[in-house]
């Protein structure tokens, strides 16, 4: 790992506040990002180009000071220390220390909802209707022209019963009764016309506003889980939040639009039947309606266990899509190991468990149809009955008839429509409350907010002082404890030791992805806690071990790490190619710079993907060719020069560059000195490490003799 701190291009220190949260946490850090990053320092600019945080980082640029002596400060039980700062920590995402996931956490609210599972929380209902409250112009919009249309459809039936009525009329000779007909016709034309054209509107408006909500609440949720500590990250599950940003956005922004949009209908359609109903016979209304309390109760109690089901099934269908995620993101290790029945048995028991709650609601489902179906046709049976005999009593006409049957048709439909739409609307109560768990979501520390150092103050020392850390999510296990190092500004300090003694933990550490159980960290004896953290880490430059590119061109995983990478040219990318070694061989493709990597760098060889992200360390040099090596640690040596620079190493080619070597092991600094003081320590932890390398040159095996 490497650690480059800058100088900060800040004239005095301040406390920022975050004022464009969004842009905050999408400007990550990008390939060969440190080329770039110098030419904006060469000429006092601001810096324009962030490194990602990972295991490799520098420090902060200062007079070279590389024959200094580097002070290494480390016991094993700890030592005293008067600070008025309070504890911090960090955490790496090194293979052998960071924690594998555990699983979605069940927070409080989460919690809460499981136990009551059948109720609508009110703060609920108001969430979902301020998602609407940005397009209330359209919804409005739309919400009349809905009402045309559902007047003309409930207008229909009254029309078509005098229809009836005209052409069954017995005292009208064939003229009278052709005039009449005529001009009901014509008018019933103009009047579906205007009630087509006011439909088409209100679905445009309603599609639009939906897909609007749907952008708006999804970039909600993606800026809320970017903005997140590391630690959450830990304990949840990439397919978990990818299937929330995905699946229940799409649920809720359906329930807030289309779902909405036909309750209204319905809601219209059947007041304005109900009341037509009264209007045409109040006795055969009133007869007819009784059926409708005991749907309605139905209704209300299916659209609660619904709400269960639905956030049940959301959360399993969760679980399969992360599986997915996972095992197609890593389909070379599935191939390699043979594992892909496997893996479809694994899949198949999650899409079981999916498909049994499905088969859940769909017994909800038909249950509640069934008797919603079952009573349309006894309402309509009972208006055949008692309408049959209000006609052979002469107290109702054929054509009344005909209107009340349709009334009656339009009536049950809305009815129908209203028990889907409470379901629904409670499928989307069911998303959005996962949705809330993120949104409402608080980071553990900001992370635009804190002290900025003005250029004078910012040389690059830093110091560990009694650092003691354990993951969140593993806490019984410790990495570090008690741990002191004392790194000087302007000084190449190689961190090495056994696989899980937490090396990339301590970088990570500095760059605050999380806080520390007990000690301090300082950078020019300022606690990185009391720094802005988004300054900090623009202030250091990270190169990882294993090379992280996104699908597009060459360019733009280049250009990636400005903050504004439309404003970087096409010079500025060469440049950066050049100091980084990797121009000619970029040029070499048949579409230079613009061509695409593929998923995760897929289509670069292992060679050209590391050359591509930026010089790495020592791990690193392993999997490359000894030409490509040599090009890459030339690059490394320019950019390294004025700062102070941390690497995770494993190699005594790069650790005998190193100022000093520090030995990590069993929760403390083991060894600290020299690499030459260290491997004359035939006892010594680093020179046992050295002897295990089966890659050292002939020549450094007769060193260690």
């Amino acid at each position: 790992m490497w650690l480059l701190i800058r100088m900060s291009v800040f004239t005095h220190p301040s406390r920022l506040k975050l004022t464009q949260p969004r842009r905050l946490w999408l400007e990550h850090r990008l390939p060969l990002s440190a080329a770039l990053r110098r030419k904006t320092q060469s000429t006092g600019a601001t810096s324009r180009v962030h490194p990602t945080p990972s295991p490799f980082v520098s420090a902060l640029p200062c007079s070279p000071v590389r024959g200094s002596s580097v002070l290494c400060p480390h016991t094993s039980t700890g030592r005293a220390r008067t600070l008025s700062h309070t504890p911090v920590a960090f955490a790496s995402s090194s293979a052998a220390s960071t924690p594998t996931p555990a699983g979605p956490p069940k927070s409080q609210t989460d919690t809460q909802r499981g136990q009551t599972p059948t109720t609508v929380p009110p703060e609920d209902v108001k969430r979902i209707l301020r998602l609407a409250h940005p397009e209330r112009w359209r919804l409005a919009a739309a919400v009349g022209f809905l009402t045309v249309s559902s007047a003309v459809t409930m207008s229909a039936p009254f029309f078509l019963g005098k229809v009836i009525d005209t052409i069954y009329s017995t005292g009208a000779d064939t003229e009278t009764m052709t005039a009449s007909l005529t001009s009901l016709c014509v008018l019933l034309t103009g009047v579906f016309l205007c009630g087509g054209a006011a439909n088409a509107a209100r679905v445009y408006l309603m599609q639009t506003s939906g897909q609007q909500i749907v952008r708006n609440l999804r970039a909600s949720v993606f800026s809320s889980i970017l903005r997140q500590e590391v630690a959450f990250f830990d304990r949840n599950r990439t397919g978990e939040l990818i299937n929330r940003l995905s699946a229940d956005t799409a649920v809720v922004g359906r329930s807030v639009t289309d779902n909405l949009s036909d309750g209204l209908r319905a809601v219209a359609q059947a007041v304005a039947g109900v009341s037509m109903m009264f209007y045409v016979s109040p006795s055969l209304a009133s007869f007819v309606l009784l059926i409708v309390p005991p749907v309605a109760v139905l209704a209300v109690i299916y659209g609660r266990y619904l709400r269960s089901i639905s956030k049940s099934t959301q959360d399993a269908l969760a679980q399969a899509t992360q599986l997915a995620e996972e095992r197609i993101s890593n389909l070379r290790t599935v191939r390699a190991f043979g594992k892909e029945l496997s893996e479809v048995n694994t899949y198949t028991q999650k899409a079981d468990l999916v498909l049994g709650l499905a088969r859940k609601e769909a017994v909800l489902r038909a249950g509640f149809f069934g008797v919603t179906g079952l009573s349309g046709n006894i309402m309509i049976l009972s208006v055949l009955y008692k309408g049959g005999l209000l006609m052979a009593s002469q107290h109702m006409t054929v054509g009344e008839l005909s209107s009340f049957l349709m009334y009656t048709f339009w009536v049950g439909i809305s009815v129908a429509g209203l028990s889907s739409f409470y379901s629904e609307l409670m499928k989307g109560f069911g998303a959005g409350a996962r949705l809330w768990e993120l949104v409402d979501r608080q980071p553990e520390f900001p992370l635009n907010e804190g002290l900025v150092l003005p250029p004078d103050q910012l040389k690059g020392r830093l110091e560990f002082c009694d650092v003691s850390f354990a993951y969140p999510t593993r806490k019984e296990a410790p990495i570090f404890q008690n741990l002191s190092l004392l790194v000087p500004a302007g000084t190449v300090m190689a961190v090495v030791g056994p696989s899980g003694s937490g090396k990339s933990t301590l970088v990570s550490l500095l760059l605050r992805l999380y806080d520390t159980d007990a000690g301090v960290i300082t950078i020019d004896g300022h606690d990185i806690r009391d720094l802005n953290p988004y300054w900090l880490r623009s202030h250091i430059g990270t190169v990882s071990q294993e090379p992280v590119l996104f699908s597009c061109s060459i360019r733009d995983n280049i250009a990636y790490g400005a903050v504004d990478p439309d404003t970087v040219t096409t010079e500025d990318i060469y440049r950066a190619a050049r100091v980084s070694n990797a121009y000619d061989f970029i040029q070499a493709f048949p579409k230079g710079f613009d061509t695409v990597v593929g998923e995760k760098g897929v289509l670069l060889s292992g060679d050209d993907r590391r050359q591509n992200k930026n010089p790495k360390q020592q791990s690193f040099f392993s999997a490359l060719d000894a030409e490509n090596e040599f090009l890459v640690q030339e690059a490394l040596e320019r950019l390294m020069e004025g700062r102070t620079v941390m690497i995770i190493a494993h190699r005594l080619s790069t650790i005998q560059n190193a100022n000093a070597v520090a030995v990590l092991d069993q929760c403390h600094i083991a060894e600290c000195g020299p690499h030459t003081e260290l491997l004359g320590n035939r006892q010594g932890l680093f020179r046992k490490l050295m002897e295990k390398q089966a890659f050292l040159q002939e020549e450094q095996k007769q060193a260690l003799r």
